[in-house]
Protein backbone atom coordinates (compact mmCIF):
# COMPACT_ATOMS: atom_id res chain seq x y z
CA UNK A 1 0.00 0.00 0.00
CA UNK A 2 1.43 2.97 -1.16
CA UNK A 3 1.12 6.41 1.41
CA UNK A 4 0.47 9.50 -0.08
CA UNK A 5 2.79 12.39 0.31
CA UNK A 6 -0.24 14.60 2.43
CA UNK A 7 -0.99 11.43 4.41
CA UNK A 8 2.47 10.98 5.47
CA UNK A 9 3.11 14.70 6.47
CA UNK A 10 -0.40 14.64 8.17
CA UNK A 11 1.23 11.76 10.32
CA UNK A 12 4.59 12.89 10.85
CA UNK A 13 3.02 16.32 12.24
CA UNK A 14 1.10 14.67 14.36
CA UNK A 15 3.86 12.56 15.85
CA UNK A 16 5.85 15.40 16.47
CA UNK A 17 2.64 16.95 18.26
CA UNK A 18 2.37 14.25 20.37
CA UNK A 19 5.50 13.55 21.57
CA UNK A 20 5.65 17.23 22.39
CA UNK A 21 2.72 17.20 24.63
CA UNK A 22 4.35 13.97 26.23
CA UNK A 23 7.91 15.83 26.50
CA UNK A 24 6.63 19.20 27.68
CA UNK A 25 5.86 18.44 31.13
CA UNK A 26 9.31 16.89 31.53
CA UNK A 27 11.21 19.79 29.91
CA UNK A 28 9.16 22.40 31.54
CA UNK A 29 9.84 21.01 34.91
CA UNK A 30 13.63 20.04 34.50
CA UNK A 31 13.83 23.90 32.99
CA UNK A 32 14.47 23.58 29.89
CA UNK A 33 11.19 26.16 29.18
CA UNK A 34 11.81 27.64 32.80
CA UNK A 35 10.08 30.66 34.45
CA UNK A 36 12.52 30.69 36.88
CA UNK A 37 12.76 34.52 38.16
CA UNK A 38 9.67 35.08 37.13
CA UNK A 39 7.53 37.39 39.03
CA UNK A 40 4.60 35.60 41.12
CA UNK A 41 1.90 36.63 43.36
CA UNK A 42 0.35 34.23 45.33
CA UNK A 43 -3.60 33.67 46.72
CA UNK A 44 -4.56 34.75 43.28
CA UNK A 45 -8.17 33.48 44.23
CA UNK A 46 -7.96 35.15 47.39
CA UNK A 47 -10.94 36.72 48.82
CA UNK A 48 -11.41 40.33 49.20
CA UNK A 49 -13.41 40.35 52.65
CA UNK A 50 -12.50 40.48 55.94
CA UNK A 51 -11.71 36.73 56.38
CA UNK A 52 -13.51 33.76 58.22
CA UNK A 53 -12.92 33.76 62.37
CA UNK A 54 -9.31 33.76 62.93
CA UNK A 55 -8.38 34.62 60.05
CA UNK A 56 -5.89 37.37 59.29
CA UNK A 57 -5.63 38.69 55.81
CA UNK A 58 -2.69 39.88 54.08
CA UNK A 59 -1.86 43.46 55.45
CA UNK A 60 0.74 44.03 52.66
CA UNK A 61 2.63 45.49 51.11
CA UNK A 62 3.16 43.39 48.76
CA UNK A 63 6.69 41.92 48.42
CA UNK A 64 7.99 40.96 44.50
CA UNK A 65 8.47 37.76 44.89
CA UNK A 66 10.20 36.01 41.60
CA UNK A 67 9.84 32.18 41.07
CA UNK A 68 13.21 30.20 42.50
CA UNK A 69 11.94 26.74 42.00
CA UNK A 70 8.78 24.68 41.05
CA UNK A 71 7.64 21.92 43.11
CA UNK A 72 6.30 18.39 41.54
CA UNK A 73 2.58 19.09 41.56
CA UNK A 74 3.15 22.84 40.02
CA UNK A 75 3.53 24.96 42.86
CA UNK A 76 6.03 27.20 43.02
CA UNK A 77 8.80 28.35 45.67
CA UNK A 78 8.97 31.99 45.84
CA UNK A 79 11.78 34.23 46.79
CA UNK A 80 12.36 38.25 47.47
CA UNK A 81 15.04 39.88 49.93
CA UNK A 82 13.45 41.39 53.26
CA UNK A 83 14.82 44.47 54.28
CA UNK A 84 13.80 43.54 57.83
CA UNK A 85 12.31 46.85 59.78
CA UNK A 86 12.41 45.31 63.23
CA UNK A 87 16.11 43.61 63.38
CA UNK A 88 17.65 45.82 60.83
CA UNK A 89 19.37 42.73 58.93
CA UNK A 90 18.62 42.42 54.86
CA UNK A 91 18.13 38.97 53.45
CA UNK A 92 16.58 36.28 51.30
CA UNK A 93 13.42 34.58 52.48
CA UNK A 94 11.83 31.19 50.27
CA UNK A 95 8.08 30.95 50.66
CA UNK A 96 5.74 27.98 49.40
CA UNK A 97 2.19 27.80 49.84
CA UNK A 98 0.21 24.37 48.96
CA UNK A 99 -2.49 23.92 46.29
CA UNK A 100 -5.00 24.65 48.85
CA UNK A 101 -4.15 27.74 49.19
CA UNK A 102 -5.73 28.53 45.85
CA UNK A 103 -8.53 26.70 46.10
CA UNK A 104 -11.54 29.04 46.03
CA UNK A 105 -13.53 27.49 49.05
CA UNK A 106 -10.66 28.62 51.16
CA UNK A 107 -10.49 31.83 49.92
CA UNK A 108 -11.40 33.55 52.89
CA UNK A 109 -9.76 31.27 55.24
CA UNK A 110 -6.09 31.47 57.06
CA UNK A 111 -3.17 29.01 56.94
CA UNK A 112 -0.82 27.55 59.24
CA UNK A 113 2.54 28.53 58.93
CA UNK A 114 5.91 26.47 59.46
CA UNK A 115 9.07 28.46 59.40
CA UNK A 116 11.85 25.84 58.27
CA UNK A 117 15.63 26.36 59.35
CA UNK A 118 18.35 24.51 57.64
CA UNK A 119 21.69 23.43 59.70
CA UNK A 120 25.09 24.01 58.95
CA UNK A 121 26.02 27.71 57.87
CA UNK A 122 22.62 28.88 56.48
CA UNK A 123 23.63 31.43 54.24
CA UNK A 124 23.56 32.50 51.38
CA UNK A 125 20.44 29.95 50.58
CA UNK A 126 18.19 27.94 52.86
CA UNK A 127 18.33 24.45 51.44
CA UNK A 128 14.89 23.75 51.97
CA UNK A 129 14.26 25.96 48.99
CA UNK A 130 15.62 23.08 46.71
CA UNK A 131 13.48 20.45 45.48
CA UNK A 132 15.65 17.45 46.06
CA UNK A 133 15.07 17.10 49.76
CA UNK A 134 11.26 17.24 48.85
CA UNK A 135 10.09 18.96 51.58
CA UNK A 136 7.69 20.94 50.12
CA UNK A 137 6.16 17.79 47.85
CA UNK A 138 5.92 15.92 51.12
CA UNK A 139 3.96 18.08 53.03
CA UNK A 140 1.60 18.39 50.06
CA UNK A 141 1.03 14.57 49.97
CA UNK A 142 0.71 14.36 53.74
CA UNK A 143 -1.65 16.71 53.46
CA UNK A 144 -3.45 14.38 51.27
CA UNK A 145 -3.89 11.70 53.42
CA UNK A 146 -4.53 13.61 56.87
CA UNK A 147 -1.13 13.33 58.40
CA UNK A 148 -0.53 16.93 58.22
CA UNK A 149 -2.24 20.75 57.74
CA UNK A 150 -1.45 22.38 54.32
CA UNK A 151 1.47 25.12 55.76
CA UNK A 152 2.59 27.47 53.96
CA UNK A 153 6.48 27.19 54.57
CA UNK A 154 8.77 30.05 54.98
CA UNK A 155 12.66 29.68 54.33
CA UNK A 156 14.85 32.18 55.16
CA UNK A 157 18.63 32.31 55.64
CA UNK A 158 19.81 31.83 59.09
CA UNK A 159 22.71 33.51 59.54
CA UNK A 160 23.64 37.14 58.23
CA UNK A 161 27.08 35.35 56.80
CA UNK A 162 28.98 31.99 56.43
CA UNK A 163 32.02 32.42 58.86
CA UNK A 164 29.75 31.91 62.46
CA UNK A 165 26.76 30.37 63.48
CA UNK A 166 24.64 32.93 65.13
CA UNK A 167 21.93 30.82 67.52
CA UNK A 168 18.93 32.09 65.75
CA UNK A 169 19.61 35.03 68.51
CA UNK A 170 20.33 38.95 69.13
CA UNK A 171 23.93 38.51 70.44
CA UNK A 172 25.22 41.66 71.66
CA UNK A 173 27.14 43.97 68.51
CA UNK A 174 25.86 41.48 65.96
CA UNK A 175 22.82 41.21 63.46
CA UNK A 176 19.64 40.70 65.47
CA UNK A 177 18.47 37.14 64.13
CA UNK A 178 16.33 36.31 66.93
CA UNK A 179 14.39 39.48 65.62
CA UNK A 180 14.58 38.66 61.95
CA UNK A 181 13.75 34.90 62.72
CA UNK A 182 10.31 35.69 65.21
CA UNK A 183 9.27 39.03 63.53
CA UNK A 184 10.75 40.28 60.44
CA UNK A 185 9.91 36.65 58.56
CA UNK A 186 6.61 36.78 60.17
CA UNK A 187 5.71 40.04 59.34
CA UNK A 188 6.43 39.05 55.86
CA UNK A 189 4.32 36.21 56.03
CA UNK A 190 1.68 38.17 57.42
CA UNK A 191 2.15 41.22 55.01
CA UNK A 192 1.50 38.57 51.55
CA UNK A 193 -0.69 35.52 52.92
CA UNK A 194 -3.93 34.70 54.64
CA UNK A 195 -2.63 33.64 58.23
CA UNK A 196 -4.12 32.91 61.25
CA UNK A 197 -4.24 35.26 64.40
CA UNK A 198 -2.98 33.03 67.21
CA UNK A 199 -0.22 31.16 67.99
CA UNK A 200 -1.98 28.07 67.03
CA UNK A 201 -1.09 28.67 63.55
CA UNK A 202 2.49 29.32 63.67
CA UNK A 203 5.76 26.57 64.29
CA UNK A 204 8.95 26.43 63.21
CA UNK A 205 10.95 22.65 62.48
CA UNK A 206 14.54 23.26 61.24
CA UNK A 207 17.75 20.39 61.90
CA UNK A 208 20.77 20.72 63.72
CA UNK A 209 21.74 24.44 64.52
CA UNK A 210 18.18 25.12 62.45
CA UNK A 211 16.50 22.84 64.97
CA UNK A 212 18.28 24.98 68.10
CA UNK A 213 16.70 27.87 66.36
CA UNK A 214 13.32 26.77 65.84
CA UNK A 215 12.90 24.86 69.34
CA UNK A 216 14.51 28.53 71.55
CA UNK A 217 11.66 30.66 69.38
CA UNK A 218 9.26 28.25 70.49
CA UNK A 219 10.69 28.37 73.86
CA UNK A 220 10.88 31.97 74.58
CA UNK A 221 7.93 33.18 72.37
CA UNK A 222 5.47 30.92 73.11
CA UNK A 223 3.06 33.78 73.40
CA UNK A 224 3.71 33.66 69.13
CA UNK A 225 4.48 29.71 68.36
CA UNK A 226 3.06 26.93 69.22
CA UNK A 227 4.87 24.35 67.88
CA UNK A 228 8.58 23.19 66.73
CA UNK A 229 9.93 19.94 64.80
CA UNK A 230 13.47 19.57 65.87
CA UNK A 231 15.76 17.17 64.06
CA UNK A 232 19.27 16.29 65.45
CA UNK A 233 18.97 19.42 68.03
CA UNK A 234 21.50 21.11 69.43
CA UNK A 235 20.17 21.73 72.77
CA UNK A 236 22.52 24.87 74.29
CA UNK A 237 24.02 28.19 72.31
CA UNK A 238 26.78 27.36 71.72
CA UNK A 239 28.19 30.24 69.29
CA UNK A 240 31.35 31.78 69.80
CA UNK A 241 29.91 35.35 69.60
CA UNK A 242 28.71 35.17 72.89
CA UNK A 243 32.02 35.64 74.59
CA UNK A 244 31.48 38.20 77.14
CA UNK A 245 27.90 38.07 77.25
CA UNK A 246 26.42 35.30 79.39
CA UNK A 247 24.02 36.88 80.76
CA UNK A 248 22.38 36.98 76.84
CA UNK A 249 23.45 33.69 76.28
CA UNK A 250 21.96 32.50 79.28
CA UNK A 251 18.03 34.26 78.00
CA UNK A 252 18.82 31.58 74.70
CA UNK A 253 19.17 28.61 76.83
CA UNK A 254 16.07 26.68 75.96
CA UNK A 255 17.00 24.27 79.43
CA UNK A 256 16.42 27.76 81.26
CA UNK A 257 13.56 28.66 78.92
CA UNK A 258 11.91 25.42 79.57
CA UNK A 259 12.43 25.93 83.40
CA UNK A 260 11.04 29.34 83.28
CA UNK A 261 7.73 28.56 81.00
CA UNK A 262 6.90 25.68 83.34
CA UNK A 263 7.38 27.50 86.00
CA UNK A 264 5.23 30.42 84.83
CA UNK A 265 2.66 27.86 84.26
CA UNK A 266 1.93 27.88 80.31
CA UNK A 267 1.12 28.59 77.57
CA UNK A 268 1.41 25.19 76.58
CA UNK A 269 4.19 24.54 73.68
CA UNK A 270 5.00 21.23 71.47
CA UNK A 271 8.22 19.84 70.46
CA UNK A 272 8.57 17.05 68.49
CA UNK A 273 12.10 15.72 68.34
CA UNK A 274 13.73 13.42 65.81
CA UNK A 275 16.95 12.17 66.02
CA UNK A 276 18.79 9.51 64.22
CA UNK A 277 20.30 6.11 65.66
CA UNK A 278 23.42 6.87 64.85
CA UNK A 279 23.54 10.55 66.08
CA UNK A 280 24.75 9.06 69.54
CA UNK A 281 25.85 12.56 71.30
CA UNK A 282 22.44 14.61 69.98
CA UNK A 283 20.27 11.30 71.30
CA UNK A 284 21.45 11.28 74.43
CA UNK A 285 21.35 15.22 74.75
CA UNK A 286 17.60 15.16 73.30
CA UNK A 287 16.41 12.46 76.38
CA UNK A 288 18.00 14.09 78.99
CA UNK A 289 16.49 17.63 77.87
CA UNK A 290 12.96 15.69 77.54
CA UNK A 291 13.39 13.66 80.73
CA UNK A 292 14.12 16.85 82.56
CA UNK A 293 11.42 19.28 80.98
CA UNK A 294 9.20 17.01 78.14
CA UNK A 295 5.36 16.43 80.31
CA UNK A 296 5.91 17.87 83.59
CA UNK A 297 3.24 21.21 83.08
CA UNK A 298 3.50 23.34 79.84
CA UNK A 299 6.44 21.78 77.14
CA UNK A 300 4.74 18.45 75.72
CA UNK A 301 7.20 16.67 74.17
CA UNK A 302 7.40 13.43 71.91
CA UNK A 303 10.98 12.03 70.67
CA UNK A 304 11.00 10.12 67.28
CA UNK A 305 14.37 7.87 67.44
CA UNK A 306 14.94 7.33 63.44
CA UNK A 307 16.41 3.31 63.11
CA UNK A 308 20.07 3.81 61.30
CA UNK A 309 19.50 7.67 61.07
CA UNK A 310 22.56 10.04 60.59
CA UNK A 311 22.50 13.85 61.26
CA UNK A 312 21.33 15.26 57.69
CA UNK A 313 17.95 16.71 56.23
CA UNK A 314 17.77 13.35 53.97
CA UNK A 315 16.96 11.22 56.87
CA UNK A 316 14.44 13.40 58.67
CA UNK A 317 12.34 14.61 55.97
CA UNK A 318 10.79 11.13 55.55
CA UNK A 319 10.45 11.04 59.77
CA UNK A 320 8.82 13.47 59.55
CA UNK A 321 5.58 12.05 58.26
CA UNK A 322 5.77 9.08 60.62
CA UNK A 323 4.61 11.07 63.37
CA UNK A 324 5.83 14.46 64.08
CA UNK A 325 3.70 16.40 61.85
CA UNK A 326 0.90 14.65 62.35
CA UNK A 327 1.47 15.16 66.16
CA UNK A 328 2.23 19.54 65.67
CA UNK A 329 -0.85 19.43 63.59
CA UNK A 330 -3.00 17.62 66.15
CA UNK A 331 -2.30 20.71 68.62
CA UNK A 332 -2.52 23.49 65.64
CA UNK A 333 -5.45 25.36 63.63
CA UNK A 334 -6.10 24.74 59.85
CA UNK A 335 -7.55 26.50 56.91
CA UNK A 336 -11.58 26.25 57.43
CA UNK A 337 -13.47 25.85 54.22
Amino acid sequence: MTISFTKRRIWAVACVAALALIAWPVLQYSGVFSDKGDPITFGENGGAGTGAHGTLMPTGPKAGFRIANTVQDGTKIGVVTLDGKKSGFKGKVWVWAPKQYDDPKYAESGFPVLIALPGGNGYPVNYWMGTDLKLQSSIAQWSKEGKSLPFIVAMPVLNPDDKNYYDGSDIPGQPKMGTWLTEDVPDLIKANFRTLKQRDGWAFMGSSSGAFAGLKAVLKHPDKFKAVIASGPDIVPDSPLWAGHSEEKAANDPEGLAKRLTEAKGPDVYLAFQVGTKERTSMKNTKEFIASYGDKGPVHTMLREIPDGEHNAKTYVPSMGMGPIQWISEHMTGPTP
